[in-house]
């Protein structure tokens, strides 16, 4: 699902942090790039988690290990796939200078071919029992939307995704609250993608589970630190002040506001009883499932949502909290990776795992749905020992194909289709 493989093997060019006029050049680490593979495998098994771990999206103090690394990873793991997918954008289109002319048109070609394979595979996924939970043809969308911005600057990148994460959440709120379920069912009966495959454009930009006018913020974000040397000292003292201080801003303004004004019992007011959420794991729901509801986000249409940091409540709060996971994760990857070889060397099979994402991340879901008995997400046996069994497996099956294949076998399809980017001339 990205350029990493080719973006190590290309030239390395001098670096200066867009923060400051007069940094030092020095040249790049492979660690940065290793770091991102870490991290986005670390983003895969937290899908892994929330599709196949033990279910419970407000666990106590006596729920066991898995059931809280399981609400860890809600929400979490696919705000960092998507902030790594907006890293590989910036590979693909150019590191730290964006590539300009012939090399620019080609790398925005390669950009739309995988849109439009991740567009189609996702969406065959989604006409499984999944539904709305896949993310890969969301990724399409956002690939695209991103295009316009491969020639920006860090900073400029920066300052768009803090503008996303303030502006957005309100503004998809009004637009939902405007939408009623005829009008949906209108905009989607001219909607070829959405009759084919139940997730339509209405779904991918507004309505669906990771909406592209909320999401984009991850990915921007990913593109802004994609044109950072994440090996500089200087740039890694800044990212490891901002992103815990985005995870307090996000979750502790969040939590403290909810207190002050009330706001914490009327979402749990509104909220569906703990057995009711077994209405998620119901067949007769497989169509639908994990849409968001019809003129409000996944918990429930209040305006008090706006101040929940929930995952995928969709709030400036959760958005804030997200990033400065991802930013924290991305950043310890990358500084794990390039000042402890003992531990890159360690965890070859782990990173091996974040090569071949795509492939793994499509497999998982086929093999969730092969599954004795199930019939949709998440499966009936979810549980802590099935999700060990999911990383384990994945984790094995990297690391074997990895000592005989540069790419995944997905990836090797991929990266073949874009080839034909080289013909734009």
């Amino acid at each position: 699902m990205t350029d990493i493989e080719s973006a190590k093997k290309a030239p390395v060019q001098p670096l200066r942090s867009p923060e400051s006029a007069t940094a030092t050049e020095r040249p790049s680490s492979t660690a940065r790039l290793v770091g991102v593979d870490l991290a986005r495998a670390l983003a895969v098994f937290g899908m892994f988690a929330v599709h196949t771990g033990p279910f419970n999206p407000f666990p106590t103090s006596g729920d066991g290990v898995g059931t809280w690394f399981v609400w860890l990873a809600s929400g979490r793991a696919s705000a960092l796939f998507a902030t790594v997918a907006g890293f590989s954008v910036v590979l693909i289109a150019g590191r730290l200078e964006p590539k300009t002319g012939l090399a620019g048109r080609q790398a925005k070609v390669r950009i739309v071919i995988r849109a439009v394979i991740l567009l189609v595979v996702g969406s065959a996924l989604a006409m499984t029992d999944f539904g709305g939970a896949v993310i890969i043809n969301f990724y399409a969308v956002f690939f695209l939307l991103a295009l316009p911005l491969v020639r920006l600057r860090a900073r400029t990148l920066a300052t768009i995704a803090v503008a996303l994460a303030v502006v957005t959440p309100q503004l998809a709120y009004c637009l939902r609250a405007l939408l009623s379920q005829s009008i949906v069912n209108t905009i989607d009966s001219y909607d070829s993608i959405a009759r084919i495959s139940g997730v339509g454009v209405l779904d991918f930009l507004l309505t669906g589970f990771f909406p592209a006018i909320t999401w984009m913020t991850f990915v921007v974000t990913g593109m802004a630190l994609g044109r950072l040397d994440l090996t500089s000292g200087a740039v890694q003292r800044r990212l490891a002040v901002v992103g815990p201080a985005l995870i307090a801003f996000g979750y502790g303004v969040s939590w403290l506001a909810l207190r002050l004004t009330g706001g914490a019992e009327k979402i749990m007011g509104g909220m569906p009883e703990m057995k009711d959420f077994d209405v998620l794991k119901d067949p007769g729901m497989a169509e639908g499932s994990f849409d968001l509801p019809v003129g409000g986000g996944l918990w429930g249409p209040d305006a008090w949502g706006l101040l929940a940091a929930e995952p995928h409540s969709a709030s400036t709060f959760d958005l804030v909290g997200c990033l400065g996971v991802a930013i924290t994760v991305l950043l310890c990857a990358t500084v794990a990776m390039d000042r402890l070889p003992w531990l890159r060397r360690l965890a070859a099979p782990v990173i091996a795992v974040g090569t071949m994402s795509l492939t793994l991340y499509v497999s998982h879901i086929l093999v969730i749905l092969a599954l004795p008995g199930e019939a949709v997400t998440p499966p009936q046996s979810a549980s802590f020992e099935l999700l060990l069994c999911f990383v384990v497996g994945a984790t094995l099956f990297a690391a074997i194909w990895s000592r005989f294949f540069r790419r995944g076998p997905l990836e090797y399809l991929l990266n073949n289709a874009t080839q034909l980017a080289n013909r734009v001339r």
